[in-house]
């Protein structure tokens, strides 16, 4: 798979995972209701510079295993095409109601730094995050992919999260926003489940070159 084309992927799957609601968009609310946009933005940069942690680990590990293991890559191919699936099928079991988030306390105005902390500690510390990564990489992994395209895919979902997070913050600026969107969580997991399962079920029907 050429580079462009991962792109493509990478692109779609993140874009999807990050627009349904979880840690990140109650965090990006909280911020954004209670300290303004400024604060919002602030932790949507800690956010995206939080998935530097993953990103780090995710690519230099699978670059190793590409490098030294065709069996072992396929292994973790395999495992990652399971994941999604089981993501998918939990996306496509949402149900309404499932995404209210709880009710947003006001907090005290904090410093840029602490904000982006906040946001940084929020995306770094998600238990889930290091085998959503691994699992999104092998969709676009094959015995001859370089290392430093994972390092490309990485930070083009960087730019991605700090993008999505950012429009977000100016949508949460109106609280009659931020409801209508919570009222339509389980549909984006719904789509985004869907999308899931299909790659899932890509990455399983694909051996390793």
């Amino acid at each position: 798979m050429d580079l462009a084309q991962g792109l493509i992927i990478v692109t779609t799957v993140h874009l999807l995972a990050a627009a349904a609601p979880g840690p990140d968009f109650i965090l990006v609310s909280q911020q954004t209701l209670s300290n303004g946009n400024r604060a919002g933005l602030l932790c949507s940069l800690g956010i995206a510079l939080g998935l530097s942690v993953h990103i780090l680990y995710s690519s230099l590990g699978l670059a190793a295993l590409i490098a030294n293991s065709s069996s072992a890559l396929w292994s973790i191919k395999l495992l990652g095409g399971c994941y999604l699936i089981y993501l998918g099928i939990s996306g496509l079991r949402a149900r309404a109601g499932n995404h209210q988030t709880e009710q947003l306390t006001t907090a005290t105005e904090s410093s840029a730094l602490k904000t982006i902390g906040l946001g940084f500690l929020c995306n770094a510390l998600n238990p889930k995050a290091p085998i959503y990564f691994v699992s999104l990489f092998t969709i676009v992994l094959s015995q001859d992919t370089p290392a430093q395209h994972l390092l490309i895919y990485g930070l083009w979902m960087m730019v991605l999260q700090l993008a999505w997070f950012s429009f977000l913050t100016l949508l949460l600026s109106r609280p009659l926003v931020t409801s209508k969107f919570q009222r339509m969580g389980h549909w984006i997991d719904r789509v985004a489940g869907g999308a899931m399962l299909i790659l899932g079920l890509k990455v399983l029907a694909t051996r390793t070159q």
